[in-house]
């Protein structure tokens, strides 16, 4: 049985020392050379053949058009300007090793489900549903800004995952008393920014990237506000506020006022360099501390219900996490200590 075509790529000819472009056409290999022996000039090469390729304007069938150039291009013209451009790369590089050898036109409810399937088989990493939702996401990403640019006629269906049920995961402060013990036991590079993390996480609810990404020259110590948008970054609604600095957490950032390598550098640094992933460190951590079932999030969520568990209303808690006052009732409400205190009074008035 001949191969079916696929789309080009480039490989190293040994005996040529010369780096080709080769795909399968009609169940034969072809090629072309770029006629260089360099790594990066050949990869421009490339890509100038594979835009020549598929032309704006032409547009591709999805049936001629492969998975692996969709999300090439993605990542090489757009997903360096989104939001989180490392969480993307992430995605591309789980899903090529599935996807890689297919045409867009053969993404469908049985692919989809094949590859669930195949990154299933991972879960021992700690991968779940909601992470091949997310890469699946970056897969139909791809194609529609593909389709936008006129490189693909269509866009196909990319089935999802449904959406996992939120966690109602919280810490008691016993537990968050543990944690951070624990972060302070690990290895001697992690200790140095970690327990800093948490406590950033736990007495502001700001998501990881934000805190990750959080400045010196944004925070305000003798005003004791921190301002977590950075500047002239696009507004989503994954709003960053600016928020009031908690007594207990000013005296940590101080310390570490003390020991900044910049002004304008990393609040959370290793040695000076940015912290791009804590996940690995937390996992550790939460695994020490024998909470071995959560993730970064679950500050967030803590803090937020140890707000509404105290009666702090909704549009302050809101305000606080920088989401909607819908949102943040419909996930924290239910721990309000005045939760539907109005209807019950109602109905026992009525039954009397």
């Amino acid at each position: 049985m001949p191969r079916r075509n696929s789309g080009p790529k480039l490989k190293w000819i040994e005996e040529r020392k010369t780096f080709y472009i080769v795909w399968q056409e009609g169940g034969k290999t072809r090629k072309r050379s770029t006629g260089t022996s360099d790594g990066r000039e050949a990869h421009e090469i490339y890509l100038d053949y594979c835009n020549s390729l598929y032309a704006i304007g032409d547009g591709t069938r999805p049936d001629k058009f492969p998975v692996a150039d969709a999300l090439a291009y993605y990542a090489e013209h757009k997903a360096t300007q989104a939001m989180d451009p490392a969480r993307i790369a992430y995605a591309i590089e789980a899903l090529l090793p599935f996807w890689e050898d297919k045409m867009v036109s053969e993404i469908n409810q049985g692919t989809c489900t094949q590859y669930l399937q195949y990154r299933a088989e991972r879960r021992r990493k700690g991968i779940s549903n909601s992470t091949i939702r997310r890469e699946l996401g970056a897969l139909v990403a791809a194609l529609n800004f593909c389709h936008r640019e006129g490189k693909l006629t269509r866009v196909v269906h990319v089935p999802l995952p449904e959406k996992a049920p939120p966690k109602d995961r919280w810490l008691t402060r016993n537990e968050m008393a543990a944690l951070l013990w624990a972060s302070r036991c690990g290895h001697p590079r992690t200790r140095a920014y970690l327990p800093l993390y948490m406590l950033i996480g736990i007495y502001t609810g700001a998501r990881t990237e934000a805190i990750l990404s959080l400045t010196w020259d944004r925070v305000d110590l003798e005003r004791r506000r921190i301002d977590f948008q950075i500047p002239g970054r696009r507004r989503t609604k994954k709003r960053r506020p600016t928020i009031p600095i908690p007594e207990r957490l000013l005296t940590f950032l101080r310390y570490a006022y003390r020991r900044r390598t910049a002004n304008d550098g990393p609040v959370v640094h290793n040695r000076g360099k940015p912290i791009t992933r804590i996940i690995r460190g937390f996992k550790a951590a939460a695994k020490r501390a024998d909470l071995p079932d959560i993730t970064p999030h679950v500050l967030r969520h803590t803090i937020a219900t140890w707000m509404a568990l105290d009666g702090v209303s909704m549009y302050e808690i809101a305000a606080y996490l920088g989401q909607d006052v819908a949102t943040t009732s419909r996930i924290y409400s239910h721990h309000s200590p005045d939760f539907l205190n109005d209807a019950i009074r109602s109905l026992d008035r009525r039954t009397k």
